[in-house]
């Protein structure tokens, strides 16, 4: 039978709740995108797992970097949204031949389930689960795979075939397989985008640095010691290589053409964010991918991260899909790769300015909903492949990472870690701001600052790091100064 959404009424007492006053329209993008998302929420049988979540594609089709990418939302309300269950549907179909009424599109999609694994457990703390996921080896046997599997690969419940090939002097990979479907960075792709350039793709080597990085975190969790070793030292081998895709002259990473001596292609996309979010960069290297989107010609400018460089020859002021189209899932992603390495406070502004876009889009276009992806100049959806239809609508999907993560996480500045009990929290600006009912594992957590003041109720003991200031703070409520 068809996949159904929810006939229940999502309770929104049971999420968090933003405060911030300069900025209630916000807010109210907020409350629109758990709303849309849960219409997103799903049961089908003849699944692994039921219920999942839906991308907004095809409700027979999933995909892996779109289900991975949700799950970062769904993290702040896991009892109501199955972001990590659906994992499961990638996990026994790609690896264990289990049998689903799913098709998987593109089973060499970015690799994101590690990262995917290591953040919700960031949230939910059950280490339990990340014991039984590495017992099971699917994080690890997908490593492997992405680097072993022959490209032309079809599996028996995939649609498209693998393009990912592993070459000493880097990956082969496919535009439409990338996820970035029609990007210049592959040449004159047809409109499908299906086409692999020529190129060695440095998403996919930093994907997998990313991915080592996760499993070798995750598994000093549950004290996998050697399985840490092994992929600590998997990780330092993929960062090295990944500066073979620095370019000095840039200050920036570029894809290699695929025939020696291997010179680079020189189109600037958000994808040069996936080192960094690997840890693969200095100090001097994140400084570099910072000012890029401070440029207003490369990837600054009225709306960040367009999906290529406001001076390219290929960008569109339309979008045109990945041809200057704002994709708010490559947005979080260097967003918390900049957070994560120094440059909290432009991650902050440039995630204030993309959610404006998108709320200005909302109040202002008809329909009112979230999209696939904007337009890189006005306050509209992109165009697709064509140049002439719009993107799809209600896609809640992966574009709720906006609304939802990048408002707690940049714009209000909260970040937890379950596995610690502790929430870490960088008030900042004008007005009463904050959150309401933050889960942090079994705790759940209210912030609210006004004025001098931090108001704060915890219904279990909590380490609350304010302003890089470590308070640890018993069940109860607390008034602090920031």
């Amino acid at each position: 039978m068809p996949p159904s959404a929810p006939v229940r009424v999502l309770d929104k007492s049971r999420l968090p709740e933003p405060v911030l006053d300069a900025a209630p329209h916000l807010v109210s993008l907020y409350w629109t995108a758990w709303e849309t998302a849960w219409t997103h929420v799903v049961e089908q049988e003849g699944v692994p797992r039921s219920p999942y979540m839906d991308e907004g594609f095809d409700p027979d089709v999933i995909w892996i970097w779109d289900t991975c990418l949700m799950t970062h939302f769904c993290k702040y309300a896991p009892d109501l949204f199955p972001g990590i269950e659906s994992l499961q549907n990638f996990y026994g179909p790609l690896h264990d031949d289990a049998p689903s009424v799913l098709q998987i599109q593109h089973p060499d999609n970015p690799p994101l389930f590690a990262w995917a694994e290591e953040e919700y457990v960031r949230h939910t703390g059950d280490l339990e689960h990340v014991a039984r996921l590495l017992d099971a080896g699917y994080l690890q046997r997908h490593f492997a795979w992405f680097d072993t599997v022959a490209p032309g690969t079809v599996l028996p419940t995939t649609v498209m075939p693998t393009a990912i090939e592993r070459r000493p002097e880097g990956y082969r990979w496919g535009a439409i397989q990338s996820g970035m479907d029609n990007t210049p960075r592959a040449g004159e792709a047809n409109w499908y985008g299906n086409s692999r350039g020529g190129i060695l793709w440095l998403d996919a080597m930093a994907q997998q640095a990313l991915s080592a990085l996760s499993i070798a975190r995750l598994a000093r969790l549950v004290g996998r010691t050697a399985l840490a070793e092994e992929y600590d030292a998997r990780h330092e081998a993929l960062c090295a290589e990944l500066q073979h895709h620095w370019d000095d002259e840039d200050a920036t990473f570029y894809d290699r053409l695929e025939t020696a001596p291997f010179p680079f292609r020189r189109v600037v996309t958000p994808a040069a964010y996936w080192p960094l979010l690997a840890g693969a960069c200095s100090p001097e290297q994140a400084r570099s991918l910072a000012d890029l989107l401070t440029d207003p010609q490369r990837l600054g400018g009225p709306v960040p991260w367009p999906s290529v460089a406001r001076d390219d020859p290929a960008f569109r002021a339309d979008g045109q899909y990945w041809r200057g189209s704002v994709w708010v899932p490559l947005a979080y992603m260097s967003a918390r790769a900049l957070a994560d390495h120094g440059h909290a406070q432009l991650a902050r502004t440039a995630s204030r300015t993309l959610l404006e876009h998108m709320a200005a889009t909302w109040a202002g276009c008809s329909p009112s909903t979230i999209w696939e992806a904007y337009a890189p100049v006005a306050a509209a959806p992109a165009t697709d492949k064509d140049g002439r239809t719009t993107v799809r609508p209600q896609f809640c999907g992966w574009s709720a990472l906006g609304p939802i993560s990048m408002l707690l996480e940049h714009v209000l500045g909260f970040r937890v870690d379950a596995t610690t009990r502790t929430v870490s929290w960088d008030p900042d600006g004008e007005g009463r701001q904050g959150v309401r009912r933050l889960r942090c594992g079994a705790a759940t957590l209210d912030a609210v600052a006004e004025g001098d003041a931090v108001v704060v109720d915890a219904d279990l003991p909590i380490t609350l790091v304010l302003n890089g200031r470590a308070l640890e703070l018993a069940a109860g409520h607390h008034v602090l100064t920031p």
